[in-house]
């Protein structure tokens, strides 16, 4: 069963959602259109006097990469469903390139300049731009769902990780107040704990260097989980390679040094991160905000036999006797951003390979889901996807994992572009 289709009257007042086959039958009947594809919508064509609507419970689920909604009603029904993927890595790799060009371009034509540091006053509250992107992409859905939905109260999950038992369940103590260097260097602590050998060959009495085991470059962390010792000639044959790529002929090597690592905590520190500023903006919307613990969640989950599922997550936020699960088919949204100002792109070494009008071109923007009806041809058919436009009046779709290209003239759009890619 797929989510319950939101409903509002002529003048944009938010009814009671409604079952798909209601929503039917009023299409059919002429009696309410279209308003919006994502999250689906129907308008009246009349205004309801004094509207009876009953409360609906708002549950949010923060995660650092995914972030689960749902809402319920007061009669415990989850009716509709969603989860948001962030792009918090894209954005901080993005920044890593604009610094890494800048830097470079400083060095090249400033390099008499005195280095400055600290120069910037940043406020109290303030948080990395791919953490914020997490806070102000979920307010923003809030902010969505309340144009749609009469939402009475908004239920937060507010838990915090304690990245130190992440790391080591067993830490206990003294041991947990004085952390795992203590009375370590960071390289005499990797020299005890990989017994002064190299990781990869395991050579002794020859220098060794510190090695990351998942590269910087791949995303990797200086967290001492993320650290080992490698022989010359392993680091320099391992370079940037990711470790499954180095190790694809040697499975039990690579399983001894991930038994060995940690899993890294960004994720957790993400969402430790985040959580009062998500909470603090949620309290400005006037809704009553109520929050609700880790264990809270799954101690509900495991109680009603729910499958492990960010959205239903979601719904088991809180105080929850009971749950009826009235949907199954539930929107997937993917945060891809609206696109750069950037007119001249570039390839990776960065000389310039084509230029990028910011313009819509015949009408249609990067990112516009249009419906293309293809009378003839190779892509013969009907389909709806995402659209990139061409210059020369074509444009390119990928469906199946596969590139089409189709005049612009056979599409019609069906939502514009808002910054999301959306699939069910």
């Amino acid at each position: 069963m797929s989510n319950y289709v939101f409903l509002i009257d002529a003048q944009k007042t938010p009814m009671n959602p409604i079952h798909p086959v209601q929503a039917r039958k009023l299409l059919d009947s002429g009696k309410a259109v279209v308003f919006r594809r994502y999250p689906f919508t129907l308008i009246l064509k009349r205004v309801i006097e004094n509207p009876v609507v009953y409360p609906m419970t708002l549950k949010i689920d923060p995660g650092s990469k995914v972030t689960g909604i749902s809402l319920v009603t007061d009669r415990n029904d989850v009716i509709w469903g969603m989860e948001l993927e962030h792009r918090g890595q894209l954005i901080k790799s993005a920044l890593d390139s604009r610094r890494a060009v800048r830097r470079g371009r400083r060095n090249r034509n400033t390099r008499y300049r005195k280095a400055r540091f600290l120069n910037r006053n940043r406020p109290p509250s303030w948080l990395a731009p791919s953490l914020l992107h997490r806070v102000l992409t979920t307010e923003t859905w809030v902010k969505r769902l309340c144009k749609f939905v009469p939402i009475s109260e908004i239920r937060q999950e507010l838990v915090r990780f304690d990245t130190q038992k992440v790391d080591k369940p067993e830490i206990s103590s003294t041991e947990y107040q004085q952390g795992t260097l203590f009375g370590y260097e960071i390289r005499e602590y990797l020299l005890a704990k990989w017994n002064r050998k190299c990781a990869y060959c395991s050579a002794e009495n020859v220098p060794l260097q510190v090695e990351h085991i998942r590269p910087k470059a791949k995303g990797g962390t200086n967290r001492i989980s993320n650290l080992c010792l490698a022989c010359e000639k392993c680091n320099t044959n391992k370079g940037i390679k990711p470790i499954e790529q180095f190790l694809k002929k040697k499975p039990d090597l690579l399983k001894r040094i991930l038994d060995q690592a940690k899993r890294p905590l960004k994720d957790a520190a993400a969402v430790n991160s985040t959580r009062w500023a998500l909470f603090d903006r949620l309290q400005k919307m006037g809704l009553s905000v109520t929050t609700g613990t880790g264990g809270q969640t799954k101690y509900n989950r495991l109680r009603l036999e729910l499958p492990k599922t960010h959205w239903l997550d979601a719904a088991c936020v809180g105080m929850t006797e009971t749950l009826h699960v009235r949907t199954q088919l539930i929107l997937k949204v993917k945060a891809t951003g609206m696109g750069g100002r950037q007119r001249c792109q570039t390839n990776k070494y960065g000389y310039p390979i084509k230029h990028r009008p910011l313009r819509p071109i015949f009408g249609f923007c990067t990112g516009d889901i249009v419906r293309a009806v293809v009378p003839k041809g190779k892509y013969k058919g009907t389909f709806t996807a995402r659209v990139c436009p061409m210059s020369d009046g074509r444009g390119e779709f990928v469906i199946d994992n596969k590139r089409r290209s189709v005049k612009l003239d056979y599409c019609t759009p069906v939502h514009r572009k808002d910054g999301y890619s959306y699939a069910f």
